[in-house]
């Protein structure tokens, strides 16, 4: 599968080649940056702008086979000397850059989202320049996308506090397919952020799927909760470094019942026993045979579930299916934080949950 190049290796890439072209006065379209992961990027210079105290040029971001809403956007720097005779790199953020409004990310509140790696990477590769051309002075290089502002709405930079445009990113400045890192660094930046605000109480879901339910139920609003995909067992972990103390688990029963059977990630390609799970709690629920099979049978667990109501067994079925979950849940927190969990169906709404879940939902909610 191939790979692409972050919005940093872009953003670093177009600086060297207006550094370039300000300080040797040459038109060039293609420069190399080397990618702190060892990848070497040959990147195509776009929009070259040339004039007496500054030069502009783009690059255009490179995607990989996965799908990606900034794929093939032009990443903008602009370069200029600033005669200050300290042979530095200043660094700004422009149009469609966004601004840290939030704490617990990478830079502080108030600066441009151009993540450290990417700083690091931009001014390496400026630096080499400068040295090229001996040149004793600073050179300020403004990074901006144009486009920023339109295609942050599609990204998760408003959750995590990111205004008015998108971050310039990238830990190894290359893009792979089906990153998990990816995902699981996005889990960790929102932890971090709410653990940085003094929440000490994490509420964690995979999704959205649910959404009507708890806010007619509880009052909350599910999408203020750390969305965890299928990441559960990464999640926890994140969440017990950072030092929560309590954290509540919510969800569809059609991703939740797994953790009944210990997964931890809950994919289907990893494990998909749902059935089995809940035809394991009806037998120990003493449950007809024939319930059990049509239980096997079922295509979804809403259907699975509707067999456990005409045996009459569905909540002693949960509390069987509830008490496993608790086990492995605080299993896996090691007895570093106390973990509650909640199961609901958008059919039949509450089905399970663990002792005090509803009352850490409620004191939440109290909080808003």
């Amino acid at each position: 599968m191939k790979n692409g190049f972050t919005t940093g290796s872009c953003a670093a890439a177009a600086a060297k080649a207006a550094t370039y072209m300000l300080l040797g006065g040459n038109r060039k379209e293609i420069f190399k940056i080397d990618t702190p992961s060892g990848v070497s990027f040959d990147a195509h210079i776009e929009d070259i702008k040339i004039s007496e105290d500054h030069v502009s040029c783009a690059v255009r971001k490179e995607s990989c086979d996965d799908p990606d809403v900034t794929a093939g956007i032009l990443i903008y720097a602009k370069a200029g000397i600033v005669k200050d005779k300290k042979h530095s790199v200043i660094i700004k953020g422009g149009e469609g850059v966004g601004t840290v409004t939030r704490p617990g990310l990478d830079q502080e509140v108030g600066s441009a989202a151009i993540n450290s790696v990417p700083r690091k990477m931009i001014s390496e590769n400026v630096l080499e320049i400068m040295d090229m051309f001996d040149c004793p002075d600073s050179v300020m290089i403004e990074i901006s996308v144009p486009e920023g502002k339109e295609i942050v709405q599609k990204t998760f930079n408003p959750r995590l506090g990111i205004i008015d445009g998108i971050s310039i990113i990238g830990t190894s400045g290359i893009i792979e397919p089906m990153s998990t890192k990816a995902l699981i660094d996005t889990i960790r930046v929102e932890l971090n952020q709410q653990r940085c605000e003094g929440r000490d109480t994490v509420i964690i879901s995979p999704g959205n799927y649910g959404l009507d339910f708890m806010r007619q139920r509880y009052g909350y609003d599910l999408d203020r909760a750390v969305k965890c995909s299928n990441y559960i067992g990464d999640t926890i972990d994140i969440a017990v470094k950072l030092g929560f103390e309590k954290m509540v688990l919510v969800g569809h029963v059609g991703k939740l019942i797994k953790v009944s059977g210990g997964i931890m990630n809950t994919h289907s390609r990893e494990a998909d026993c749902r059935m089995e799970l809940m035809a394991e709690a009806a037998v120990r629920s003493n449950a007809s045979k024939e319930t059990v099979l049509k239980i096997l049978d079922s295509v979804s667990t809403e259907e699975a579930y509707e067999f456990l109501i005409k045996e009459g067994i569905e909540k002693q079925c949960f509390e069987h299916i509830m008490e496993r979950v608790s086990f492995y849940l605080n299993k896996r927190a090691a007895g570093k934080m106390q973990i509650e969990c909640m199961i609901y169906s958008n059919r039949w709404g509450l089905l399970g949950e663990t002792k005090d879940a509803e009352s850490l939902i409620l004191k939440e909610v109290g909080k808003e």
